[in-house]
């Protein structure tokens, strides 16, 4: 994250996106495929480390073998196989949503993942269970734990959507997006941006 001040001189936080160049990879069409959709692809990749059925998907559209593939449903304007798409669909003060994967955690307790307070002082001869979740379940019925329970786990690492993040300016000669606010994932990771 960084920031930019606005006309005011009012300090944003704000998000810099590298967005495209993508080349779109297939038009999808309600008499050939059932519905219609274009996909889209991003990052070139070596062709040794393509396999042969993406290789001829991509030869099929004229373009270099890419690492990451999307498609989206709905798309304003008539494209073409081969057609490559800028930051120039975008608009400065578009609101947008961006989808991605967040960072993972790792296993985490109870007080990390869920909030817990833990179970409290050290009195009453307790020694070790200050961030434990205490007691879990019922008594003799039903004799098992609800499936569902908030309990320790795998933390991070899911698909996040935010919702709503405007773009407060769009650099065209780099490719690059300025987005007002935070954005799921890691430094370098992949991201789906919707208008």
């Amino acid at each position: 994250m960084t920031s930019v001040f606005n006309e005011e001189g009012k300090n944003i936080p704000c998000t810099v996106i590298e967005a495209g160049p993508c080349v779109v990879t297939q038009v999808k069409t309600v008499e050939k495929d059932g519905y219609s959709a274009v996909q889209i692809a991003y990052d070139d990749k070596a062709e040794k480390n393509t396999n042969k059925c993406l290789l001829g998907h991509f030869k099929k559209a004229g373009v270099a073998p890419k690492r990451k593939m999307a498609e989206f449903g709905s798309f304003e304007g008539e494209l073409n196989l081969g057609d490559v798409l800028t930051v120039d669909v975008f608009e400065d003060n578009d609101w947008v949503d961006v989808t991605g994967i967040s960072k993972g955690k790792g296993f985490q307790g109870v007080v990390k993942r869920h909030g817990f307070a833990g179970v409290g002082g050290q009195t009453h001869g307790q020694h070790n269970r200050q961030r434990k979740p205490g007691s879990l379940g019922a008594s003799s019925y039903p004799s098992r734990v609800f499936k569902g329970k908030r309990l320790p786990g795998q933390t991070g690492g899911d698909q996040v959507k935010v919702l709503n993040l405007r773009i407060l300016k769009k650099l065209p000669e780099n490719n690059l997006l300025l987005v007002k606010g935070s954005i799921p994932g890691a430094k370098g990771s992949y991201l789906l941006i919707e208008d």
